[in-house]
């Protein structure tokens, strides 16, 4: 998922959309939960102590984190796994499952997710990373290398 819990506010809440958006509680204490892309852009990442992401952004918007919130909107994406996964065989390949599950992602829950897809599960962790945000990396066998060496 996508700066997830910065995006669950940004798309319960039209005013946040498009504005540097920090989960977390302001003060000396707290850390930055999820930073928006909009946010990122300043530099602003997670596990940042909050008074670094407030200097770094003073217009960032600071929202409390809505844990309750992220477990349901969590439940409801692996709900969408599960689903995918109980119909494997109507996919031709591992690239297809995954531009199914991000398009129902979007689709059902107006969210967005990246994707890696690779021989196994440590390459594919870091492809899902690559194309960031609303991305999907695909590596073949044969590229391996060449996607590592970087």
């Amino acid at each position: 998922m996508d700066a997830f819990y910065a995006s669950v506010e940004q798309r319960d809440d039209p005013a946040l959309r498009g504005r540097p958006v920090v989960v977390a509680w302001k003060g000396a204490r707290s850390v930055v939960c999820a930073a928006s892309y909009e946010a990122r852009t300043f530099g602003i990442r997670s596990a940042m102590p909050a008074v670094r992401a407030e200097r770094l952004c003073p217009e960032a918007l600071f929202v409390p984190p809505n844990f309750t919130r992220y477990r349901a909107v969590a439940r409801q994406v692996r709900a969408i796994f599960r689903d995918v996964t109980d119909h494997l065989g109507r996919f031709p390949s591992a690239t297809a499952v995954a531009v199914a599950i991000r398009a129902r992602i979007r689709d059902e829950l107006q969210l967005t997710a990246s994707a890696g897809v690779a021989p196994n599960k440590f390459l594919a962790k870091i492809a899902s990373d690559v194309n960031k945000p609303d991305g999907l990396c695909v590596v073949k066998p044969k590229d391996i290398d060449a996607f590592l060496l970087p």
